[in-house]
């Protein structure tokens, strides 16, 4: 019976939240659905384990919700992510709409540039190019959603994003764990995403279709916005894009770039080089909660690297901020929905996590052939899958099993930065499903439905993330982590 109560639990937070329902209230309410099934205390495992389990991922990563969200604030308001994919319109021309939009989102989305913030800037541009090019605007979702939801988010190393945090604080990891199976992975991502696209043009342009008369970008804000706070991982209010843009010129490309640089080379520099050489044995003391650099260094690492690229933004931009309080007030603000919304995944999976039927499921995901890489992979795969979110899913699945997976790596032989990359990739694949709150908003700031755009998100989204992971999978079985 507990077995059913938590299949019954997924299934109506699947259900109601491709319906539109808050996460917020849907995590706790299935959460004590499964617990009820089960014969559980509801009222302890609500105030106890499920607000436990969420308090300990806030206190873990609020404070990269709430950098990330700033600087992408601070991004779009200087105009700087404008300039970006502007400059790429230009350089790259009509001729070549998708890769402009793929390396424009690449761009902005690695340089730590909120997704949500990205997915705004980038429609207007991309309906743009797909308009002169006469591309159809069905593809235009999957190229947006390839140059921002793929390899930036999950492959690259050293990319800022959530998911790539996740891992440090288990394993023990840098942002850059294996680097070189993650360039080869972002590589295979964007090839097999590249050549989707542009044969599916090519197709389009041999059955005479072109961009269509579909009209783009007619949703209203608020309704984006209701639409975007239903989702699992919503980080921009739609209702903020027209305040704080500035008036005078806008920012050079290299002004514009700088702070994208920043975030890479500091993240870099206080990961490999800085965070080494301090001496944090206090760390080990109670009252810094008995922890170590290897649990804190990865976190501390981008945050160190978001605050000094949020000042050089702020520096070289400062006379093109009229209103430097709102943005910062509106990219704080922008922070709290998201961070809640993942957090109370988190307990949801937490009070999932403590049932005695989640034994069962822990036992079967552990007993899938192929060591522990085959199995980390299908057990992120699958709680992405179900809560339609890379980062929820991700934390549950490293909370239930992060320990287990790091003791039987060491027992094959596994370095941890290997165990690293395959989760953070995991979560980034079957996590696209119809119900994940970016693929909800992306299609809804393009147009488009479900039913028009879907299919090719699914094919660059998760059959080319699929298809990197099967090789980073093998390639570090044969060769190990570099």
């Amino acid at each position: 019976m507990g077995l059913i109560g938590i299949l019954l639990a997924l299934g109506l937070l699947i259900w109601l939240a491709y319906k539109g329902w808050s996460v917020l209230l849907l995590a706790p309410a299935a959460a004590l659905v499964a617990a009820a099934a089960a014969g559980e205390p509801l009222l302890a495992h609500w105030t106890q384990t499920f607000m436990g389990g969420a308090a300990q991922f806030l206190a873990q990563f609020f404070p990269l919700f709430l950098l990330g969200a700033l600087f992408g604030k601070l991004m779009e308001d200087s105009g700087s992510v404008q300039v970006i994919a502007r400059f790429m319109t230009e350089k790259l021309g009509a001729s070549r709409a998708v890769l402009a939009v793929v390396l424009a989102g690449a761009i902005v989305t690695y340089g730590g540039v909120s997704l949500f913030v990205a997915l705004f800037v980038l429609a207007p541009m991309a309906q743009s190019l797909f308009k002169a090019a006469d591309i159809p605007y069905r593809l235009m979702p999957a190229t947006i959603a390839l140059g921002t939801m793929t390899f930036t988010m999950s492959a690259l190393p050293g990319t800022p994003a959530l998911q790539n945090a996740i891992p440090m604080p288990f394993f023990g990891t840098t942002p850059f764990a294996a680097p070189g199976l993650g360039i080869i992975a972002a590589a295979i991502m964007l090839t097999f995403g590249l050549w989707w696209l542009g044969r599916a043009e090519s197709s389009a342009r041999r059955a005479g279709k072109g961009y269509g008369k579909h009209d783009l970008l007619q949703t209203s804000a608020e309704d984006l916005l209701v639409r975007e706070r239903a989702s699992t991982a919503s980080a921009f209010d739609p209702a903020e894009i027209n305040r704080g843009r500035p008036a005078d010129v806008p920012p050079s490309v290299i002004v514009s770039l700088l702070p994208l640089i920043v975030v890479i080379l500091v993240n870099l520099a206080m990961s490999l080089f800085v965070l080494p050489r301090l001496d944090t044995g206090f760390l080990a003391e109670e009252r810094w909660g008995s922890t170590s650099l290897s649990g804190v260094g990865g976190v501390w690492a981008v945050v160190v690297a978001l605050v000094a690229a949020s000042c050089t933004l702020v520096a070289l931009n400062y006379r093109r901020l009229p209103s430097l309080r709102e943005s910062v007030d509106a990219g704080a603000n922008a922070s709290v929905l998201p961070a809640f919304s993942v957090a109370s995944l988190v307990g949801f999976g937490a009070v999932i996590a403590a049932l005695p039927a989640f034994a069962l499921v822990r036992d079967w995901v552990l007993s899938i052939q192929g060591g522990p890489l085959v199995s980390l992979a299908i057990a992120t795969n699958i709680l992405a899958a179900l809560t339609g979110s890379a980062s929820g899913g991700l934390t549950i699945a490293l909370d239930a099993l992060g320990g287990t997976y790091l003791r039987l790596a060491a027992e094959h032989g596994i370095e941890p930065a290997l165990l690293h990359r395959v989760a953070v990739m995991s979560a980034g694949t079957l996590d696209s499903l119809p119900h994940n709150g970016a693929v909800v908003t992306l299609l809804a700031v393009c147009g488009a439905t479900h039913r028009d755009s879907y299919l090719d998100i699914v094919i660059v989204g998760i059959v080319g993330a699929l298809i990197a992971l099967v090789a980073v999978i093998a390639i570090g079985s044969m060769f190990g982590s570099f």
